[in-house]
């Protein structure tokens, strides 16, 4: 009778877990709830004092501080600012990394909260308002509690748990190298080599509670592009007598938007095109003799990548030849597309599930946002996923990089928890 009771209780759990998923560790779950207001008070520290791309010293010091007094085997100055730290469980096993980036973004901030940035930095010879636009302060408090959590429950853990505090998530300054893929060049993911990897990223526009997640592609390929069109300066009074590049930038942001609209099979997924600096002229009454132009393309598919930057190679110096000016166009690539490996979703999304609750994990679509996690990716299978921060009931929410941006703190407990729970779940499968 005994017998029959445990298999009855065996088969209700493992019914309950397959349809609910895996549910959270009693440990985790109160350790990370003990410490939730000591995650909040170093989001709203690193919130309050933003440093850019390459030039976090300060954050890296108090990310290396908390996890040095952990115990941890931390390495600072990698990637520049970067900080990782190892956890070693109580058995061998495999290795899981958890990422977190720490940069800020040259955005004055205008909410109105006691913990506002006020910081002030030079970004490209001019002097800008700093501050947490996207998020990243939440990402690195997350990250810091994540490994308080683990680091007291050193003895479920069947394997290692690498914590990587990333920099320069938002590309480092014209002319350094930086971010995941310098990281990855100093062998973040070897000794012990990473045999997955786990990101999370704060939305402004999901509501706290809920998590986002799409196998496979899930936010773009990004590259930058510069073209430059030359002309033929002269009076503004007599264009016939000179070449105008202005005009010819015009005709070829014009252009650049046909190969989207009607060349790109956006049937099989998104991608856009966007001009975002002009530069040209001095004064109203002179035809410049040049123009510059910056901007981004976002894919989602390699064949269409392809497709995209082979038609802006062809069309720009095209389109300035045919009104007597020549251009040129040269990219660079910011980030590949943020992968998420099917089979690891397949086999996390439970633990997932059964964290925030089934009813608040949502499959979404991709997005034309980049990633630069994207490059751990193209190591290591890789999840990442979408972390509510909106208020529910809130009007809608101001977008990421903007001066308006606000994150609801109520949302980090749940990016603790999960994160935990992810890493001693992969672990101890094995």
């Amino acid at each position: 009778m005994k017998k029959q009771t445990q298999t009855f209780l065996f088969i209700i759990t493992m019914i309950f877990c397959t349809a609910y998923g895996q549910q959270i560790d009693p440990d985790i779950n109160a350790s990370a709830e003990k410490i939730e207001s000591k995650v909040i008070e170093w989001r709203r520290d690193f919130h309050q004092n933003p440093e850019l791309s390459n030039q976090e010293f300060e954050t890296a010091k108090k990310i290396a501080k908390h996890l040095k007094g952990l115990g941890l085997e931390v390495t600072e100055n990698v990637a520049k600012t970067g900080v990782v730290a190892i956890l070693k469980g109580k058995k061998e096993g495999k290795t899981v990394a958890l990422r977190a980036d720490i940069d800020a973004l040259p955005v004055t901030e205008r909410v109105d909260i006691p913990f506002k940035s006020i910081v002030k930095a030079n970004f490209l010879n001019t002097e800008v308002g700093v501050s947490h636009a996207c998020g990243h302060d939440t990402h690195t408090s997350i990250l810091m509690g994540v490994a308080e959590v683990l680091s007291k429950h050193k003895d479920k853990i069947n394997g290692t748990v690498k914590f990587i505090f990333q920099p320069a998530e938002e590309g480092p300054p014209p002319g350094e190298e930086g971010g995941a893929k310098l990281m990855i060049k100093e062998g973040v993911l070897k000794n012990p080599d990473v045999d997955a990897i786990f990101g999370l990223h704060i939305n402004s526009g999901t509501d706290v509670g809920k998590i986002r997640y799409k196998p496979g592609g899930t936010m773009a390929a990004v590259e930058r592009f510069v073209i430059n069109v030359k002309g033929k300066q002269t009076h503004g009074s007599a264009p016939w007598s000179g070449i105008d590049p202005i005009l010819i930038s015009a005709k070829i942001i014009d252009g650049l938007q046909t190969i989207i609209s009607r060349e790109s099979p956006l049937v099989n997924e998104a991608a856009v095109i966007t001009v975002g600096k002009i530069t040209s002229g001095v004064r109203f009454n002179i035809i410049p003799e040049s123009a510059e132009m910056i901007g981004t393309v976002r894919t989602l598919d390699p064949e269409m990548r392809t497709l995209i930057i082979k038609r802006m190679n062809e069309m720009v110096p095209s389109i300035a030849k045919a009104y007597g000016g020549d251009a040129t166009i040269t990219f660079q690539n910011n980030t590949s597309i943020t992968y998420n490996d099917p089979d690891l979703v397949k086999m996390m999304l439970p633990t997932i599930q059964g964290v925030a609750g089934k009813e608040n994990v949502l499959l979404s679509k991709a997005t034309t946002g980049g990633e630069d996690f994207s490059y751990f990716q193209e190591v290591v299978p890789g999840f990442y996923f979408f972390l509510g921060g909106k208020t529910p009931g809130s009007k809608e929410a101001a977008p990421h990089h903007t001066p308006d941006f606000y994150i609801d703190e109520s949302g980090l407990l749940l990016g603790v928890k999960v994160m935990s729970q992810l890493t001693l779940d992969y672990l101890n499968a094995q």
